[in-house]
């Protein structure tokens, strides 16, 4: 079960004219007998509500008033989300003219065209105040609050996370929480603008649309709109080109990540939470933590819950945080608890490393399969942790295991092995039944191709095809110049693909940290090192670091400046030898457009004081995204 929650409008969503028909009740109530929650989220009042819904008794909790009261209709509790507004706002408001106000918990209500004035008012009274639009409705609630933060309070007391919840809705008031939920969709009577930013338009109007979504979710999970949500894939790295990958006929669901090119930058690789699986694949030493790291850090960031297995502490920090935030359990003398771990991850927010450093290697696959089969009992009783993350995966998952090992309370279903990230050394020493799980390979080391030829080997895809020159896609060019990887690249296959890219795998937080610190102040390799020659060729000046670049910069004359600036010298050098994509093509813009040597000059200053000194946040010891 992926969907576990129905965030639901009222007034044009399930009701039309203020009552739910009998159909749009049957539905709702086909919803909670599949073991499903069903939340409203409204901006009516509850006093009004109750005298206008009489099934209030099929949701579990209700979030009134545009987000500024939670209601929980099995015990009649209320619980007010934000301030009273002032009683001088509300008379000012009548002295003015306004008539037809509501007045509620936190909400003061009225309707157009009195915007303007509702406006001043708040302004001439200095108040904490916004307004929000709902089809010729004016709502004024305490600033920060809407239907979003309502729904983030409900979700919170149910212990449930916004990527389990899908939202429908039909006005202006429903763009904010809807963007919050994994899956949004709009009902044929919802305005336009809405209808334009919902991941699924239904076919059908206010109830019976509200009807076919539930069907939908209840038949397969809406794995039929799966590739639609799109805003919350997360992204792996930049390609050397924008262009699409080629895939084999119509991507299929294990290809959906190469469908995010359609709505992420140019030049960005990103993949999808779910219906995927990450297998990062190569030699001890060539970085497949690292990866592993950003990735689950990303994750985070969006909000989905991963747990961690890290055999030998790489990923935890001596002060008890791991490289990517969230809590750490187990020492390098001390193995975890499980209860503990399974306490740790009740919280939708926390993120967790299970440290096995502190064990004998030989006991650690044990302690493992005990703790995998709690996370995937935890994953059929509410869906998370939505990923989990394995490290030296071939110790773990190694090449005779079968989920026969897992002792299950209920019979073993193969998607319980989705959204695995695992790092492993060989592709040929992980167990078969995990490999054929992952939808997308990154290798890594001296020969990531023959890494990949042995993963299709072992799982009967046919080998990606060389690419011509010039392609995204990494291979023999057609120039017949051998394959080559630039140093920090990685070779991502995804499963459908016709093709595999050259990709640069965005770094940690604490990864740009330190590389900006040894880019800015370090001491280079003597190849990477910039060296102001001149036109003529007569000067030798080597700056081994950013500092000393712009000391040099400033000292050399106008028309040595000029030279390198011409010769798109500074762009390359930022490219290849500090691996800064992003600031090789900002110096690019300012090496082609004609500006003095003064000018250019202080630009690239500005530039680089900007993205190198300016503070760099890391994640904090303990966060729980």
């Amino acid at each position: 079960m992926r969907y576990r929650a129905l965030a639901t409008d009222y007034d044009g969503t399930i009701a039309t004219h203020g009552v739910v028909d009998p159909a749009t009740v049957a539905a709702l109530e086909r919803w909670r007998s599949a073991g499903r929650t069903l939340i409203m989220v409204t901006g009516r009042e509850m006093a009004d509500l109750k005298l206008t819904c009489p099934r209030l008794d099929l949701f579990e909790l209700i979030v009134a008033e545009n987000g500024a009261e939670l209601f929980r209709p099995s015990d009649g509790q209320s619980t007010l989300l934000g301030e009273a507004p002032p009683p001088e706002f509300v008379d000012e408001l009548r002295r003015r003219g306004v008539d037809r106000i509501s007045v509620g918990g936190c909400i003061v209500a009225t309707w157009e065209p009195h915007e303007g004035t509702v406006l001043a008012v708040i302004r001439d009274l200095g108040l904490e105040l916004h307004v929000i639009f709902n089809k010729g409705a004016v709502m004024i609630l305490p600033a920060a609050v809407n239907k979003a933060t309502g729904l983030a309070a409900a979700l919170e007391r149910l212990g449930l996370s916004p990527h389990e919840v899908v939202g429908v809705g039909d006005a202006e008031n429903d763009h904010a929480f809807l963007n919050t939920c994994e899956f949004s969709a709009a009902v044929a009577n919802a305005l336009p603008s809405l209808k334009d930013r919902a991941d699924l338009v239904l076919a059908n109007d206010h109830g019976a649309g509200v009807a076919e979504l539930i069907d939908h979710i209840l038949a397969d999970d809406l794995s039929d709109f799966a590739g639609r949500a799109l805003r919350h894939q997360f992204l792996l790295g930049t390609t050397r080109s924008g262009a699409d990958t080629l895939r084999n006929g119509k991507p299929a669901a294990a290809a959906q990540v190469a469908v995010a090119k359609s709505v992420a930058a140019p030049h960005e690789l990103r993949l999808s939470p779910f219906d995927n699986g990450v297998l990062i694949a190569g030699p001890k030493g060539s970085g497949k933590s690292n990866i592993a790291a950003g990735l689950a850090e990303r994750l985070g960031d969006h909000g989905y819950q991963h747990c961690t297995i890290d055999p030998e502490g790489d990923f935890a920090l001596s002060a008890g945080a791991s490289l990517f935030g969230g809590t750490v359990l187990g020492k390098s003398d001390a193995p975890p608890s499980l209860d503990e771990a399974l306490q740790v991850l009740k919280n939708p927010k926390s993120n967790l490393v299970v440290n096995l450093s502190g064990l004998p290697p030989a006991e650690r696959p044990k302690l493992f399969h005990a703790l995998l089969a709690r996370l995937l009992e935890m994953r059929i009783a509410t869906g998370r942790p939505h990923w989990i993350l394995v490290d030296e995966a071939q110790t773990l998952f190694p090449r005779d295991w079968t989920p026969d090992a897992l002792k299950l309370a209920q019979p073993f279903d193969p998607a319980l092995l989705d959204r695995l990230l695992l790092a492993a050394d060989r592709p040929a020493e992980v167990a078969p039944a995990v490999l054929a799980k992952m939808q997308t390979v990154v290798t890594v080391g001296p020969d990531p191709r023959a890494v990949l030829r042995e993963f299709t080997e072992l799982t009967g895809d046919a080998a990606p095809e060389p690419v011509p020159h010039g392609a995204p896609s990494n291979g023999a060019p057609s120039d017949g110049a051998p394959f080559h990887l630039r140093h920090g690249e990685v070779l991502v296959y995804q499963r459908g693909a016709k093709a595999a890219q050259a990709v640069r795998p965005t770094p940690t937080r604490s990864d740009r940290a330190r590389h900006l610190r040894r880019s800015l102040e370090g001491r280079l390799p003597p190849d990477d090192t910039f060296v102001f020659r001149g036109p003529a060729g007569k000067l030798k000046l080597r700056a081994p670091n950013l500092d000393i670049f712009l000391l040099m910069a400033e000292g050399v004359d106008p028309e040595t400046w000029q030279y390198h600036l011409q010769q798109h010298d500074i762009s390359r050098w930022f490219a290849e030898s500090l691996q800064d994509d992003d600031l090789a093509a900002a110096v690019e813009s300012i090496e082609s457009s004609g500006s003095s040597p003064e000018e250019s000059l202080q630009q690239v200053q500005a530039l680089i004081e900007k993205r190198y000194r300016a503070p760099t946040k890391v994640a904090p010891a303990a966060a729980a995204h």
